[in-house]
């Protein structure tokens, strides 16, 4: 079962450290940026890039000390930030350069297309990445800072 607060203008989800906790966190994301009344198009955007940061924390890191990993989102005036924090991998997370033929290794590449820009935190125990998701520009335009 996941676990919601509420911080500031921010939500914050805590979920099993499983892949199938990304399908609720694209649910519940998905209705908070709908009433909101964020375009569909970036509402898209951002549940893919939040699948692709759950999906990358549950292959390539380890749960938080609590088993879990936390999922969190806010709306900024010209941006949709979504954050997953995990118990941090053996190395940063980077965007891999794969071949065509390659079977994964593709989802950093996919945030860094669909987002303004994104980072990684780094602490003790836990490592966060970020990014944001512009909610004026086309995707033709976005590129990564």
């Amino acid at each position: 079962m996941q676990a919601v607060q509420h911080r500031d203008n921010s939500v914050v989800v805590t979920l099993p450290f499983r892949a199938v906790s990304a399908r609720n966190a694209r649910a519940r994301l998905t209705g908070d940026l709908r009433r909101a009344r964020v375009p569909l198009p970036v509402v898209d955007d951002a549940r893919t890039v939040l699948s692709e940061l759950i999906g990358n924390a549950v292959r390539h890191a380890q749960p938080l000390p609590s088993g879990r990993l936390l999922v969190s989102w806010w709306i900024e005036p010209e941006a949709v930030v979504v954050a997953v924090t995990d118990g941090g991998g053996r190395s940063a997370p980077r965007v891999a350069h794969n071949g065509e033929e390659a079977l994964g290794g593709r989802g950093l590449a996919i945030v860094e297309s669909l987002s303004r820009r994104w980072w990684v935190q780094r602490a003790a125990d836990s490592s966060t990445v970020t990014a944001e998701i512009p909610v004026s520009l086309s995707r033709s335009h976005r590129r990564a800072e």
